[in-house]
């Protein structure tokens, strides 16, 4: 495609990055006519709703730049779940998806969901490959690609079941079509495909409804912090597991302050760095001063349980990230600027706030692939309107380039709310969302190709 040019800035990388101080605005207005249509295919979205005079909310505010298309259809649900895993396979076409018979209600233990992977070469082709017991509306039973496979021929897809009361995990190898069974739940896979680290579901489920898993009742629901669970390592290729540190090593580390009374101790959101060394998770709290709410810690420790270290202890820790084998980008609560968006140097009290004035709402957040760094891929809760908002971020510029924005239904709250949880494929030029525009969530692709020649 030929470039824009308009009587102040050509459109090239020099001139959006000359023009970036002129907000997202200006830079946006360039690309206006660079693509008046939402895609071509009877896959696109369509950004109105059928009775226009009956429904007047618009379901969909589109960036003209970025072709929205809908990969899964109704009239079942369909969902990706979290924003931190790897998604497409090693070719960027084979994309994970799930698929339900209802919503606006937590799973019970018979619920059980289908799990999926979508062709995109082939008009976005669903089939089946297995199904699970263990799941949540959050993180769905934690289905992603292994990492560490470059080759189809060698890569695998994961996700977790539950039977009776045992929690495991299936690997599917597409190519091959061969299953396999691994002992236990994971939750998080090192880049290097080697094992994965997973926390006590059932306690998740009891402490942060949404996350874990139900089925299996905590056995130690009534101990506030146990001395038999906690984080576990899996070695993925054996399935020999380790318990590296329990809930009672970690409560040990006692905050400044204390604990209020009857203190309930629980972990989420681990996340291993891209060189498999180390790994964060958060611990969490809730106690008699804590009715509606609970506190966190931000923690890091080497990928064998040693070397704790606190990373944020100001009681807020939010949606995160690797960005390197050293450095965290988080949401979180530090005493030099209050609540936003701040990269953490690990086993350092160093902080970096990101983004002045627009990282300071929470969203799921990581970095865009082969952008350098350069390029942060985020997204809101709903706005007053109700509109959900994925965009990026260019960190060099500070620049926001809004990538849409996404009704969602007030029904969609709590528990079973429809996160639009952005995630994207391994070339960094593709982004997943889910969306409950039309009344239920379905699978989105937003195609970031009008902005390849910004990104690289």
């Amino acid at each position: 495609m030929n470039p824009v040019e308009t009587p102040s800035h050509p459109f090239t990388r020099r001139g959006f990055l000359a023009s970036a101080t002129a907000g997202t605005a200006t830079f946006i207005g360039l690309c206006a006519g660079m693509k008046t249509q939402i895609g071509n295919t009877a896959e696109t979205l369509k950004i109105s709703a059928q009775n226009p005079s009956e429904n007047p909310i618009i379901q969909v505010k589109p960036n003209p730049c970025v072709p929205v298309t809908q990969l899964t259809q109704g009239p079942k649900y369909h969902w990706g779940a979290y924003y931190d895993q790897l998604h497409f396979d090693p070719t960027d076409r084979l994309v994970t998806g799930l698929e339900v018979d209802f919503h606006h209600r937590s799973p019970t233990p018979e619920d059980r969901i289908q799990v999926g992977l979508i062709d995109l070469q082939d008009k976005n082709r669903w089939t089946p490959i297995g199904f699970s017991c263990a799941w949540n509306w959050q993180q769905g039973p934690m289905f992603q690609w292994v990492p560490g496979r470059e080759r189809f021929e060698d890569a695998e897809v994961v996700w977790n079941d539950r039977e009776g009361d045992r929690f495991f995990a299936h690997a599917y190898c597409p190519a091959t079509g061969k299953y396999r069974e691994l002992p236990h739940a994971m939750y998080v896979i090192a880049p290097n495909g080697e094992y994965a680290l997973f926390p006590d579901f059932a306690r998740l489920n009891d402490t942060r409804p949404g996350y874990g898993y139900c089925g299996v009742p905590d056995p130690n629901a009534n101990v506030s912090a146990p001395d038999n669970a906690g984080i576990w390592k899996m070695d993925l290729r054996t399935g020999e597991t380790k318990l590296l540190f329990t809930f009672r090593d970690v409560a040990d580390m006692v905050p400044e302050g204390g604990y209020s009374k009857g203190a309930k101790h629980w972990f989420n959101h681990l996340l291993i760095a891209p060189d498999s060394k180390r790994f964060l998770f958060l611990h969490r709290w809730r106690g008699e001063a804590e009715k509606s709410y609970w506190k966190t810690r931000l923690m890091t420790a080497n990928a064998d349980g040693s070397d704790i270290y606190v990373l944020n202890p100001y009681n807020m820790t939010s949606h995160l990230v690797w960005r390197d084998p050293t450095h965290i980008i988080a949401y979180a609560r530090r005493p030099e600027f209050g609540d936003r968006f701040y990269v953490f140097e690990d086993k350092t009290q160093n902080t970096v706030p990101v983004g002045e004035d627009i990282m300071k709402i929470d969203g799921h957040v990581s970095y865009l692939p082969h952008t350098n760094q350069e390029w942060i891929l985020n997204d809101t809760y709903p706005d007053r309107e109700r509109y959900q908002h994925p965009f990026l971020f260019h960190l060099p510029t500070e620049t926001k380039l809004p990538l849409g924005e996404f009704y969602m239904a007030r029904e969609f709250k709590g528990e079973w709310r429809c996160d639009l949880h952005p995630r994207a494929s391994r070339d960094g030029r593709k982004v997943l969302i889910d969306s409950a525009h039309n009344g239920g969530r379905q699978i989105y692709m937003l195609d970031l190709s009008e902005y390849e020649e910004y990104l690289s």
